[in-house]
């Protein structure tokens, strides 16, 4: 049995991601739903707000990754499964994978299925898929979500702790990046380099301040995860169990 397997069993094994698939599907669809069914025809709709609520189930999914590894160090099932494979970096690469796959299958499933039931409550409004800018926007979260999953798992290793791990990805996207442009002088500069700030730009579009291009913004995400990935990796391998 490859670890792909292994870790697929351990993850669907639990209820968490089931619960957390309905949380993350229920919340993207549905308050896109709400948003989009509570308007009236003549308001002028755009493709932007067929996602209102992906930020929503972006939170659900990284908690989901977050629970993944933590559940392991609460229960001590990780000294098992490090005792099994001694290779550490190829389990949590492995649970790694796992997990963000789910992720990215759950963002386009999310995305897709907002757009849906928008073009449903709206049937005349002009919410169709033209242009690259417009794929990116829907098929797009698929990458961010997995990213983020990812993201989540190499944060979940290096604190270890359930509460720690969440409040830290809740507080940051949430908080601490709309906090930090208020700093003096520098704010506004250092607010474009934050890890969700850019992951908002490749989906949406640059603004004027913006930092990057669109896939610049990705690249920048995904460096940043990569980053927390191997200084997680790197403390796994270190640290007793």
């Amino acid at each position: 049995m490859t670890l792909l397997s292994v870790e697929r069993i351990k993850l669907f094994s639990t209820r968490s991601p089931w619960w957390s698939i309905v949380a993350a599907l229920g919340l993207t669809i549905g308050f896109t739903a709400l948003s989009i069914g509570t308007k009236d025809g003549g308001y002028p709709f755009t493709l932007g707000e067929t996602q209102f609520g992906r930020m929503f189930g972006l939170m659900v999914v990284m908690v989901m990754a977050t629970l993944a590894v933590t559940t392991e160090y609460r229960f001590s099932t990780i000294r098992t499964t490090f005792q099994a494979i001694p290779n550490r970096t190829a389990a949590l690469l492995a649970k790694t994978a796992v997990v963000g796959m789910l992720a990215a299958v759950i963002g386009e499933i999310s995305a897709f299925g907002s757009w849906g039931i928008a073009n449903l409550l709206q049937p005349s409004a002009d919410l169709g898929i033209h242009t690259a800018a417009d794929w990116r926007l829907i098929a797009g979260t698929g990458l961010i979500y997995g990213l983020g999953a990812v993201l989540a798992v190499a944060v979940g290793t290096l604190i270890r702790q359930s509460a720690g791990a969440v409040s830290v990805l809740m507080i940051w996207p949430l908080l601490v990046e709309s906090l930090v442009q208020l700093i003096p002088n520098v704010g506004e500069k250092i607010a474009w380099r934050m890890p969700f700030t850019n992951a908002s730009e490749f989906l949406a579009g640059p603004s004027p301040e913006a930092a990057f291009s669109p896939w610049g913004a990705l690249a920048y995400f995904a460096g940043i995860t990569g980053a927390f990935l191997v200084a997680a990796l790197v403390v796994a391998n270190k640290r007793d169990a």
